[in-house]
């Protein structure tokens, strides 16, 4: 099982930039898949970006696709999410998650099975 703890969340304008951050440990983060979710009050979570283990494969929600970047450093063991122009829409609690495996890229919840605490992101209007 690996640890995983988010950071970098905040308060922050519209059309302002946040990056988020999400440390691993117990476990090299090379054989995962790594993804970041989003759950707005009152909704359930959802994904917002997703990497391959090699980081070649990336997949966006559509509403975050030209906005939020995901990417990786394995050396690290750190999974990154820049989001630039954000949106009070965006506000929500931020989770990133992870999963062993050879290879691919996952875009459901179900297929994750660690998880971290999350992280709170405020945009204001």
């Amino acid at each position: 099982q690996v640890r995983l703890v988010e950071s970098g969340g905040g308060l922050v304008q519209a059309g302002g930039s946040l990056r988020l951050s999400c440390a691993a440990s117990g476990r090299t983060l090379t054989e995962y898949a790594l993804a970041w979710f989003r759950r707005a009050p009152g909704k359930e979570r959802v994904l917002v970006a997703a990497i391959s283990k090699s980081g070649d494969t990336t997949s966006y929600a559509n509403s975050v696709k030209g906005r939020f970047t995901i990417s990786r450093d394995n050396a690290e063991n750190t999974v990154y999410l820049q989001m630039n122009n954000l949106k009070p829409e965006d506000t929500a609690v931020y989770y990133c998650a992870a999963r062993a495996t050879s290879s691919g890229i996952y875009q459901l919840s179900a297929s994750y099975t660690d998880w971290g605490q999350g992280t709170q992101v405020t945009v204001s209007s």
